[in-house]
């Protein structure tokens, strides 16, 4: 059985560590464990990974998270994965620093990866992890924000984040939605 993981985030250097890239920093720690390797594909870098008999098809798209859309449908299409095996990762501001939470819809909350992927797919049905990012920045300043690099205080428990976000996405593919969201949210 096949899963599609999708973190999402800005390909090149000056986008590494920054808030909007915490999609490609999680599917980063789920790879590390593993024999695999990111390679460039068409729209994304994609790596394939073996949890418990499932292959996890994990996709950092190069579309830029505004077309986010465009590489996770070809990716779905290409492997033959239905919706209800996708997970998106993204950041949210709407979310205290370090805050995750699943969900298996929604709306975009004003993120425009999420917009495009709805928009794109043709339905908001589809699971997610979102990682809160704060909202730590003056009126007008929000691009500057998800664009700029992690607090020193916020590095000090971000690597533990990030694995436990890990955690939620694996136990998507092994234990399924319902399970997992009980089992992390508001933990």
């Amino acid at each position: 059985m096949k899963f599609l993981i999708a973190g999402l985030g800005n390909t090149g250097a000056k986008y590494d560590g920054t808030r909007h890239n915490i999609g490609f920093d999680v599917l980063d720690e789920l790879v590390s464990s593993s024999n695999a390797t990111f390679q460039l594909e068409r729209h994304a870098h994609k790596a394939e990974i073996r949890h418990k008999g499932k292959t996890l098809v994990l996709i950092k798209p190069t579309t830029f998270m505004n077309l986010s859309g465009k590489a996770i449908n070809y990716w779905l299409q290409a492997e033959k994965i239905p919706v209800e095996r996708l997970l998106v990762i993204t950041d949210d501001l709407a979310l205290p620093f370090g805050t995750l939470r699943m969900r298996g819809k929604g709306s975009d909350g004003g993120h425009n990866g999420l917009a495009h992927i709805i928009q794109t797919l043709g339905q908001a049905k589809f699971a997610r992890i979102r990682f809160g990012i704060g909202s730590e920045f003056s009126k007008g300043s929000q691009v500057n924000y998800v664009l700029s690099q992690w607090t020193a205080e916020e590095l000090a428990t971000l690597d533990e984040r990030i694995k436990t976000s890990a955690d939620m996405a694996l136990g998507f593919c092994q234990q399924g939605l319902d399970r997992t969201m009980g089992a992390f949210n508001g933990k």
